[in-house]
């Protein structure tokens, strides 16, 4: 699953930022076809939205969510409200914070960079996607 491709290192050598690492590392952990044009939407994510606000791989789990689970549209059921709550209030009860900030202050480190932070988000999202896969 997505968390085993980033404790490999996922997205390291290519430099991508963390929501590049969940939207593309999920790309191929799901099996989502997405093409490399549509995969540079996650590209102003990274870093908070580039100012440090809600973390880029929280940003793309949700990309990642709709992919799998939105038929049409948000607004079709109450499901990918549901999913996007659950991911957020997991990771906040677990990491302390939903900001970039917080959390690289907390948790970055030199030799590490955000690791901990991106494998974090890629448990939880494998998690629910296993859970909703197999209901």
């Amino acid at each position: 699953m997505l968390s085993t491709l980033i404790m490999e290192g996922y997205g390291e050598k290519e430099d991508l930022n963390c929501a590049e690492k969940i939207l593309y590392g999920a790309n191929q952990a799901y099996h989502l076809n997405l093409d490399q044009e549509v995969l540079k939407i996650s590209a102003g994510f990274g870093g908070g939205m580039a100012i440090e606000s809600i973390c880029g791989t929280l940003t793309a789990s949700i990309m990642v969510l709709g992919l799998l689970f939105v038929k049409k549209n948000a607004h079709e059921s109450s499901k990918i409200k549901d999913l996007t709550q659950e991911l957020l209030n997991t990771y906040k009860q677990e990491m302390g914070s939903l900001d970039c900030g917080p959390l690289k202050a907390n948790y970055r480190t030199e030799e590490l960079k955000c690791k901990n932070v991106i494998l974090k988000a890629a448990q939880i999202l494998d998690t629910i996607i296993k859970r909703e896969l197999h209901s």
